[in-house]
Order: structure tokens, then C-alpha cells, then sequence
């Protein structure tokens, strides 16, 4: 398999080098240059085949031949090492529990198979030592920590922005040392992404650095984040649910939705999407309007959806060709407010006995508001991150306390280490200094 950057002015790449460079050297978002649907003989299979195997088939014509079969089925296999929960909140609502991972959140997935991927490719070539450097909202840092901990010859160096992420993500960020470097910028999500995507055309940091990113910009970040749609879809379909299915997906850098739609090109049958904002809505007013005018992003409780210009834009732009019609037949997309995400907080708990976080609860009235006009199909929406990682903001509007789980338990009682930076040359001193 070959990717091409969207922005069209560099020579094709294999997946290794998609995923060495993250970013194409004309700044453009690599793609893979076909999108084939799987095979019937997948679909005759494709109830009583394990997770292991469906996500091995929805993968391997990505990663081609580069990685061999059995190493290629082990790093399916370390990825998800962890449940896909679908929770039944009532006979055509359904959340799906993407926070079962070591960071209890839905970018472990992808946080793993990029590591594994990487590790993999280093051992073959031990001289091409790896920084991954990440721009994170929130969790995708924590699930890139987690994720590369320990991966012989790469570094991690993640940019978050100071005071906008919650306090348990700031401490999986900055407790984790060995080969874990974390950085506050004061500014937003958008300025760190900004900082990643200047670093990488920086000719002078190449005697320094070979850079990589670990957002959702890099095709092994991205890609197996369709695994998850097909664990969902599977459980449905052996339910005999006949109903169509809808897939309201909590959406800030378009990743996640993105890669829902390519499952969908896949061939799995999801009816429609929900892009599901809060009002960092630069994505709904394109829907409405037909024109993509990015815009600062601001701070809300639902802060890994904090993003003004998502990247993963352009993706959804070249799997429709740009054609608005087309991408309104499988797409809508609605924003909300704090207040209205708190009122479905405490709705969901009121009628359902669930507890959801920030960014399930934007799904969930996402959901809810499609239902209103097509009430007859099954509806799920993505519960990205365990409600533990956003404390405050849960027991402050469910009034209750929320269990504690294991994985944030031992993180609780360390020192953060971190360090502060305000500029792209602050990162670049840090970058050139630590080397």
C-alpha cells in the first residue's frame, strides 16, 4: 500500500515511511491511495470472528506486505488487550465503552498499534532512533505515554496546553519519565498542534531529530480507530437488531469519525454519522454552510474536543471528493453548549443510572437530537474516556462521588514532572538541547 499526501506535491510513500515521517514533507496528510472494501468471504465469517481477527483483516491491506503476517497479528493482538463494552441504555440507545484501555481512554487503541508498529520497524533499523512528538487535548498524550513507554530507540516529547487539560490527564502526562518528555505551552491545543506541524519542515532540527507524530494526523494512529465500529456493529448484527445503525461520535480533531467512515467505505453497514461538537463547532457551521472557516479555539469541559482547525478535515474531504451533497447523505453534525452537556449529564444518570464524561455526553445529545426526527433506528454513541478523567466536572454536576479505578489510583500520589515552554523556538531549544 502506497500513501500520497493530500496536499499532492511529494512522491508516494510505503507505510513505514507514512508513519517514520507523520507528516508528508509538503505538509499535507498522508492517504492511502485505495480504500478497497473487504471481501464477502469477511462478511460470511464476520459473526463468529474473533476482535483479533476482524481488526487483522480491516488492517492488513494498509500495512501490505511490510509487516509480516505473524508480527503483524501479535501487534493486533497487544493493541487490544482490553473490552469494547456496548452498554444498553434502553432498547435503541447503546453506549460504547471506549475507556477500558491502561489510559481509559478511546486513543489507546490507536496509541498501541502506532507503538508496536514503531517498535517493529526500529528493530529492523536500530540507527533510525524515533522522537514522536504530539500535540494532545488531553488524552491523546496520556495514550501515546502509555503507549510508547519503553519502546526501544523512540523518545516521546508531548505539547499540551497549560490549564486546559483536567487534572488526571495532566498526571498521566507527567508522571511517566523514562523515555516520556512532557511539555506545557501556554496558549491552546491549536498553537501545540501548530508547533508539532513547524517542527517537522524545520531543516535545522534534522541533525537533531527524527520527528514523528503520534496524533491522529499519523495513518497508524488514525486507521485502527476503525476497529472499534466493527466490535460495535458485530454485537448488534448477533443481537439480530435489523434496525439501521447510528454512530454519534463525540468529534474535536476528526480522527475518530474519520476513521469511522472509512470502516464504512470498508463495507460496514452504519447507516449514518453524528459529528458531535461542542462549540468548538468549525465543522457543523461547514456542514451548514459549505464553506470551512476555521476559527481559536475555546476552553470548554469537554476539553479533548477543544479544537478550532481539525486536522482530519481534509481526510473527510478526499473520501467524499469534496462534494458537500455526498457527505451529507452519511454525515450530520450538531454543537453544544457546557450547560447543555451538564443537563445531559445529569439526564443520562437520571433516567439510565449511567454516568457518562463530557465528551459522551456531547455523543449523547448528538444521538438524541438525529432520534428526534429518525427515532426508528439503533443508536450509539462513543463513551470516550472514563468520567474519572474528568473529576471535577462530574461530581460536581451529578453531585456523587465516582469510584476511582486502578489506573488512575497509582498515578495519584506521583510528582509531576513537566516543562514550560511559550514559543516555537522554546520548543526548538528544548528539542536541540535534550538531544
Amino acid at each position: 500500500m502506497k500513501f500520497f499526501s493530500l496536499n499532492n506535491n511529494t512522491p508516494p510513500v510505503n507505510f513505514e515511511k507514512a508513519v517514520r515521517l507523520g507528516l508528508a514533507p509538503d505538509r499535507g496528510l498522508f492517504f492511502p491511495e485505495s480504500i478497497e472494501p473487504l471481501p464477502d468471504t469477511f462478511w460470511d465469517d464476520f459473526l463468529k470472528m474473533s476482535k483479533e481477527d476482524i481488526a487483522f483483516e480491516v488492517i492488513s491491506q494498509f500495512v501490505g506486505d511490510e509487516i509480516p503476517e505473524s508480527d503483524l497479528k501479535k501487534i493486533v493482538a497487544e493493541t487490544l488487550c482490553f473490552e469494547f463494552p456496548l452498554v444498553h441504555l434502553n432498547d435503541n440507545v447503546a453506549s460504547l465503552e471506549l475507556f477500558h484501555g491502561p489510559t481509559m481512554a478511546f486513543k489507546d487503541v490507536g496509541g498501541r498499534f502506532m507503538a508496536r508498529c514503531l517498535g517493529h520497524f526500529n528493530k529492523a533499523n536500530k540507527d533510525k532512533k524515533v522522537t514522536v512528538l504530539v500535540a494532545t487535548s488531553g488524552d491523546t498524550g496520556g495514550a501515546v505515554a502509555s503507549g510508547f513507554k519503553g519502546i526501544p530507540g523512540v523518545e516521546v516529547v508531548i505539547l499540551y496546553p497549560k490549564g486546559k487539560v483536567s487534572a488526571i490527564q495532566e498526571l498521566q502526562l507527567t508522571t511517566q519519565g523514562d523515555n516520556i518528555t512532557a511539555i506545557e505551552v501556554e496558549g491552546t491545543f491549536d498553537d501545540c498542534q501548530d508547533m508539532v506541524k513547524t517542527a517537522f519542515l524545520d531543516e535545522t532540527l534534522k541533525p537533531f531529530r527524527n520527528l514523528t507524530s503520534a496524533n491522529s494526523i499519523n495513518v497508524a494512529r488514525w486507521l485502527p480507530q476503525a476497529f472499534y465500529y466493527f466490535f460495535a456493529v458485530q454485537e448488534l448484527m448477533k443481537k439480530r437488531n435489523s434496525t439501521p445503525y447510528v454512530f454519534s461520535v463525540p468529534s474535536g480533531n476528526f480522527g475518530n469519525i474519520c476513521a469511522g467512515l472509512v470502516a464504512h467505505k470498508l463495507g460496514l453497514p452504519i447507516a449514518h454519522f453524528v459529528a458531535s461538537t461542542n462549540i468548538n463547532d468549525t465543522f457543523p457551521r461547514y456542514m451548514d454552510a459549505g464553506v470551512f472557516t476555521p476559527k481559536p479555539s475555546t476552553q470548554t469541559i469537554s476539553n479533548a474536543m477543544d479544537v478550532g482547525n481539525p486536522s482530519n478535515f481534509e481526510r473527510i474531504q478526499k473520501l467524499f471528493n469534496s462534494d458537500l451533497f455526498k457527505l451529507k447523505t452519511i454525515c450530520t453534525a450538531y454543537s453544544f453548549t457546557d450547560k447543555e452537556t451538564r443537563s445531559a449529564m445529569t439526564e443520562v444518570y437520571k433516567n439510565f443510572g449511567y454516568i457518562t464524561d463530557p465528551h459522551g455526553a456531547v455523543g449523547y445529545l448528538g444521538l438524541k437530537k438525529y432520534m428526534d426526527s429518525q427515532p426508528d433506528v439503533q443508536g450509539v454513541f462513543l463513551e470516550t474516556a472514563h468520567p474519572v478523567k474528568f473529576l471535577d466536572v462530574v461530581e460536581s454536576t451529578l453531585k456523587k462521588k465516582v469510584e476511582i479505578p486502578e489506573q488512575i489510583q497509582v498515578i495519584m500520589d506521583k510528582k509531576p514532572v513537566k516543562k514550560s515552554i511559550k514559543s516555537y523556538e522554546n520548543l526548538k531549544s528544548v528539542l536541540i538541547s535534550a538531544h
